[in-house]
């Protein structure tokens, strides 16, 4: 326990700010439909855990969730990139985490031609090989240009 506290205190005295941070950001597809790009950009040595892990005793999985709105609907599900798994020392079991720049996206159908905002929330953990700190929820709020009418 006096090592998790130390840990944790060495954590928190060393970081100016999280270890993650998050870019969102739309690109309007030809077919009119549009992806939502949500990209982490991890510091070196941490990560975040997948969006689906097998084992619910173990680290809490990123989670995105959509506010609903008038103006689109989802098409399919959240697409994450291909994790890395291997065993991590934190929870003593096998996981799948992302590390570096990893970009999850989402496409969605618009319902209107006008600019629009998708708003919602990315909930992660995030760890290194020595400590994990609290799941964190980042709201985010992304921006879809108008579009011109299909002939």
């Amino acid at each position: 326990m006096l090592q998790l506290l130390f840990s944790l205190s060495l954590v928190l005295s060393t970081h100016a700010g999280p270890p993650v941070s998050w870019n969102f950001s739309s690109q309007v597809d030809d077919d009119g439909t549009v992806q939502l790009r949500l990209e982490a950009v991890a510091e070196e040595g941490w990560h975040i855990y997948a969006t689906e892990l097998e084992n619910e005793l173990g680290p809490i999985p990123t989670t995105v969730r959509f506010k609903p709105s008038k103006d689109h609907e989802l098409l399919g599900a959240l697409v994450e990139p291909v994790p890395m798994e291997e065993f991590d020392p934190n929870f003593e079991m096998q996981v799948r985490y992302h590390s570096g720049k990893p970009v999850f996206t989402q496409r969605i159908k618009p319902f209107t031609s006008g600019s629009f905002v998708v708003e919602g929330e990315v909930e992660y953990m995030v760890c290194n090989d020595v400590t994990c700190l609290p799941p964190t929820a980042v709201p985010f709020r992304i921006g879809v240009p108008a579009q011109a009418p299909k002939p």
